[in-house]
């Protein structure tokens, strides 16, 4: 696998509360691993967020003997998740901070993703699919019949999320797999980027070049050209 990835602070915020990892060489038992992450919880909580979160993900993997990719993404991040949670808990100044995450691992011609929060993971070709599902107050008011999907990006509460790192004691991440198409594109991002930029729009970036660093610098662009109203980050993976 080919991965390039870029993290931005935006035109509106003063910090950048996102980290990104991208390795296309081995880390621990995993042949690659790649992870977005958004911080949350107000300026210096968000940013220590999402960092801790890769941070210690990424060296419980490196320490890991499970070959397992769900297996060692579902450990690695449950580990993450309580660490997080015990420093916001023992420190009045880090209260309430928590992170998304989006994890991928590609194996034996297959993606392995993991996901808590609403940053997001999609397959891009001759369509865009969006293979994650958000943990947020608008996609369960979309799953349940109560908002049509195409007035969801406007909502009031589209920003509420209701799964995050750090933010419980015990948060279990959502697992999916599926194959890897060698004419496919992946593409991992926080909410900056899918908040300002339509899926089509997106997948016309992806699909325009077979530069992955003309490719991201292109995503974060464009949602900086919308008002880039929050961090944006991106990670895209080619095979």
């Amino acid at each position: 696998m080919n991965s390039y990835g870029k993290t931005d602070t935006g035109n509106k915020r003063s910090s950048n509360q996102d980290s990104i990892f991208f390795s296309d060489k081995p880390v621990g038992p995993l042949p690659n691993l790649y992870i977005v992450a958004d911080g949350m919880g107000g300026h210096k909580a968000g940013d220590q967020a999402s960092k801790m979160a890769i941070d210690i993900a990424v060296d419980f993997i490196k320490k890991s003997t499970i070959e397992n990719p769900i297996a060692v993404l579902k450990r690695a991040m449950i580990f993450a998740n309580n660490e997080i949670y015990k420093k916001a808990s023992m420190d009045p100044d880090l209260r309430g901070m928590g992170t998304t995450m989006v994890v991928a691992v590609a194996s034996d011609s297959q993606l392995y993703i993991a996901n808590i929060g609403d940053s997001r993971l999609y397959a891009i070709g001759n369509d865009i699919r969006q293979i994650t599902m958000d943990h947020s107050l608008v996609e369960e008011l979309i799953r349940d019949g109560k908002l049509e999907r195409k007035k969801g990006r406007n909502h009031p509460e589209k920003n509420i999320i209701t799964k995050a790192m750090g933010s419980k004691e015990e948060v279990i991440p959502d697992f999916f797999e599926i194959d890897i198409n060698p004419d496919y594109k992946y593409l991992l991002c926080s909410d900056g980027l899918s908040n300002m930029v339509e899926d089509d729009e997106i997948k016309d970036i992806v699909t325009d070049s077979d530069d992955l660093y003309d490719i991201a610098q292109a995503l974060v662009d464009r949602a900086n050209y919308y008002g880039g109203a929050d961090n944006i980050s991106v990670v895209v993976i080619a095979s």
